[in-house]
């Protein structure tokens, strides 16, 4: 039985017409008058961290940790800034799987599996009012590498419901080739749901344990027996 669901958020659970991508824009051209370079980098299941060093490298600044955190300061005003300027919501079912999963007999931990740094998760989440349905998350600020977010996510769980969790009894729901990934590195299962940048065919290649259009499409009791 599955005892925690683990959610990535842009493109699985909200889009933000670009948001995330512009205010990384609009904070290293604030910091660093830098205003290139952004188009060149992909962002899909990435950490914001690991993002933010390939931003600083291309423009051969050292990351330091102080300029780190000065421009994450930034980023999350401007992405505070945007989220009400652009064209986003939540995406197809999530509400109705988030009821559902909630009314199981037994119904497991909701928590957060994303490449945003917390507080980015945060303002985009409150944003949406999807932010009190979950109990803990494991973020960008974290680790670089998705990865080891799925292992913090992991052991992060398990000490919460005071149990070692092992993989078969986590589920990972995403919509990027590296969210399959990382569930594979701690054998959870995965749903995979092709509403971000990525086919139903193209995440189906990497073999997850559920493929899916759209959340819709998706029982909260099927997925969670």
């Amino acid at each position: 039985m599955i005892r925690i669901v683990l959610f990535d958020v842009d493109g699985t659970l909200i889009y933000t017409g670009g948001a995330g991508v512009k205010a990384f824009e609009r904070a290293f051209a604030t910091v660093y008058k830098r205003e290139k370079g952004m188009d060149q980098l992909s962002f899909a299941g990435r950490t914001d961290s690991a993002i933010a060093r390939d931003v600083f490298r291309h423009h051969e600044i050292e990351p330091t940790p102080g300029r780190m955190r000065e421009f994450f300061d930034s980023y999350v005003f401007w992405l505070d800034h945007l989220l009400d300027k652009l064209d986003g919501g939540t995406m197809p079912g999530v509400w109705k799987l988030l009821r559902d999963l909630q009314a199981l007999p037994q119904p497991p931990l909701l928590g957060l599996l994303t490449g945003n740094i917390q507080l980015a998760a945060e303002i985009k989440l409150r944003y949406y009012h999807l932010w009190e349905n979950f109990e803990f998350g494991a973020f960008g600020d974290e680790h670089e590498d998705r990865n080891q977010l799925a292992i913090v996510a992991q052991e992060r769980a398990s000490r919460l419901l005071q149990k070692n969790l092992a993989g078969e009894q986590i589920l990972i729901v995403g919509d990027t080739p590296l969210d399959v990934a990382c569930a594979k590195t701690i054998g959870a299962r995965m749903l995979a749901v092709a509403s971000g940048g990525h086919s139903w065919e193209q995440l189906q290649i990497c073999q997850p344990t559920w493929t899916v259009e759209s959340l819709r499409e998706v029982s909260a009791r099927a997925i969670c027996e």
